[in-house]
Parts: structure tokens; C-alpha cells; sequence
């Protein structure tokens, strides 16, 4: 049962409230993430707060000075400024760290103009919070919050230009975020997990049914004892060092990111140790979509032909309402393509930057 639920999980200018001393671990100084830095983009890394006191680490990706549009600064014609950008916030997927997929997005979409920041959830990465290697639906739907506040602040950044991106289990996060935060203007769902669905319902909802949840609960609620005596967490593992050779393609693709030079990253739990176990005990007693006919703000819902996920994203898009919603699914692309194209360019970047230019305005 508990490598069911592992399983389930693995899916300048600026203003910094909060030092990097305060983050979990020092802030990395050198370029190490799963992908090559753009020579278009300044990058930096800064820390701010959640509205639970959690410091979030982050990177920022901005367009360089000579990729933006110029103005008049200063009454003096004709002279540079800094132009107020619009702005995104990405995370994801569930179980990965800024360094990975939601950094190639961030970076990508700055190369394209808008100002954005990957950012580590709380308990993990380099972001603040103890006990380490634990997800809240709550608290994570705060995290996309706080990355607005974040923005927001800077005086680089056109606040009425406000979007955010998730992936994976980040997607049904950052669709939940939406509904709550008026502030977002546009939101994308990439290759969209509903974690509270999976966690309490299995995969394909298989287990949608009261003895299943029970029996998640009743261990779960044992290993709070075990963690509660010993003082530790025990974690629930990541993507396996070693695959059966019966495994579910979709776990072997997971495998073929996340255990390989093309997506492993040391602070990745999904590449290490996981979840700890009790983690997903808030996931199975919530309903992340509860309200996503009511967000009147733009949702592109994107998935992949083949994606084992993809009938997350459809129901959601089915919750969806008005004319500023989109579904779009890639032709023949996996749930992990769409983590870093998969070596055939499978994220659709020029639809998604259509999709934020149309609603960021």
C-alpha cells in the first residue's frame, strides 16, 4: 500500500523580504540545473516569505536589458528604462526541485519576455520548513500565493500582468490557486496531476471506494505512531533505483527522468528518498478542484496524447467555464515529455506564450 501512495506523489529591480540565510540550505551559488543557462536571460536567486512564515527559495529568470522594449526614463527622451514586465511563477512537478522542469519553463518563457521565477515548494529544495519532505494542499496553494505577493513587490514587474504555471501534481495546485487568488490573470496546468484525486481515489480510480481509503488511512495513521516514537520521518522513496520488468511504462518514464543525467538532481526527492509517508494523509481528506468553475481568469489546460495523467487535466478543463479556457493536448507526447520536451520538443512554448500575451494585458 505505501508504494501505492509513493507512486501516487511521484508526479534587479526586485524586492526581497526575507535573506537566504533564513532559506533550509545556504542558497547554491553555481549554475546546476538539469538544463543549459540561456545567455538571454539574467538569472539570480532570491527568498521570500509564505503567509505561514515558510521562506521560499527561488530563481528569477529576466529578459536581458537588450530583449527589452525601450522607453523615456527620467523626463529625458529617448532614454532607457526598465520596463514594468509581465510575470509568471512555475513549480513542479510534484516531487521535483526548481532546478529541474519548472526552471526550463521559467528560463524559456523569459527568453520571451515575461519576468518569472521557479520556485522550490515549502519542505523541500532549498525553500524553509520542517519537517522536511512533507506536501499540504493548503499550504502549497500558499506557495503559489506568495510567489505573486513576491512579484508583485518587485518594481520590475506590471502587477495587473500576473500569471502562474504548474506542473504535474503542481498543475491541480496552481488551478486551485487560481480559484482563490483574484490577483492571477492567466494560468497554465501542464501534464496536470489532481493529487487529492490519485491519493485518495488510486490511479484511474481504481480505489474510489471506502474500504481502499481506509485501509490508506489506517497505515498512515500506524507510521504517524512510528514517526511520533522515534523522532524521525520515515520516507516513502522516490522513483525506484531498479525497475521490475513489469513496471507501468508511465513509471519507466518516470524512471528515464528523474534516475538519469537527463532530469536526476541531488535535492529532487522523486531522484532520491521521496516523500515522507504520512504526507499524503491532508491530500486524502481534500478536494483540490472544489471551485474551479468559479475562476473567471484564463486556464490553458495542457496535456499529452499518451499521458497516463491526461484524464486529470480533461476533467478539470470539463469544471472549467467561460470563453477564456483552453484545453490543448500535444500529439503523441508522454506525461514526461512535457517535463522538458522529451528530446523532441514536445512543450508547446510558442502556444503557451500566445496564451499569456492574450490574457497578461
Amino acid at each position: 500500500m505505501m508504494k501505492e501512495l509513493a507512486m501516487a506523489a511521484l508526479a534587479a529591480g526586485g524586492v526581497c523580504v526575507a535573506d537566504a540565510t533564513s532559506a533550509f540550505l545556504p542558497l547554491t551559488k553555481g549554475w546546476d540545473k538539469t538544463f543549459p543557462q540561456s545567455d538571454k536571460v539574467e538569472h539570480a536567486k532570491v527568498t521570500f516569505r509564505n503567509r505561514f512564515g515558510i521562506t521560499l527559495a527561488a530563481d528569477v529568470y529576466k529578459p536581458k536589458v537588450g530583449n527589452c522594449e525601450q522607453g523615456t526614463g527620467n523626463g529625458r527622451a529617448g532614454a532607457p528604462r526598465t520596463p514594468k514586465l509581465p510575470a509568471i511563477a512555475v513549480s513542479g512537478p510534484f516531487g521535483a526541485v526548481k532546478e529541474q522542469s519548472s526552471g526550463l519553463y521559467a528560463q524559456t518563457l523569459a527568453e520571451r519576455g515575461f519576468l518569472t521565477i521557479a520556485f522550490d515548494p515549502s519542505f523541500t529544495g532549498e525553500s524553509g520548513g520542517t519537517p522536511r519532505y512533507v506536501a499540504s494542499p493548503d499550504i502549497n496553494t500558499e506557495d503559489f500565493q506568495a510567489a505573486v505577493d513576491y512579484l508583485i513587490s518587485r518594481d520590475d514587474v506590471d502587477s495587473g500582468k500576473i500569471g502562474i504555471l504548474g506542473i504535474c501534481g503542481w498543475g491541480g495546485l496552481a488551478i486551485n490557486a487560481a480559484a482563490v487568488d483574484t490577483r492571477v490573470k492567466a494560468t497554465v496546468a501542464s501534464t496536470m496531476y489532481d493529487m487529492t484525486r490519485v491519493t485518495a481515489n488510486g490511479y484511474f480510480d481504481k480505489e474510489d471506494n471506502a474500504a481502499a481509503r481506509k485501509a490508506k488511512k489506517e497505515a498512515m495513521n500506524a507510521q504517524r505512531i512510528k514517526d511520533f516514537k522515534s523522532g524521525t520521518y520515515e520516507l516513502g522513496g522516490g522513483v525506484p533505483d531498479k525497475l521490475p520488468d513489469d513496471a507501468p511504462q508511465f513509471v519507466k518514464d518516470y524512471y528515464a527522468y528523474y534516475k538519469t543525467p537527463r532530469g536526476y538532481h541531488v535535492r529532487s526527492l522523486n531522484s532520491n528518498g521521496g516523500w515522507n509517508k504520512t504526507s499524503a494523509l491532508s491530500f486524502i481528506n481534500a478536494k483540490l478542484l472544489a471551485y474551479a468553475g468559479e475562476i473567471e481568469s484564463a486556464v490553458m489546460v495542457l496535456h499529452g496524447e499518451k499521458a497516463h495523467s491526461r484524464y486529470f487535466g480533461e476533467t478539470a478543463f470539463k469544471m472549467l467555464k467561460g470563453d477564456n479556457k483552453e484545453l490543448l493536448i500535444v500529439p503523441g507526447a508522454s506525461h514526461c515529455d512535457l517535463y522538458d520536451g522529451g528530446g523532441k520538443g514536445a512543450i508547446p512554448f510558442d502556444r503557451i506564450e500566445v496564451f499569456y500575451r492574450n490574457h497578461l494585458k
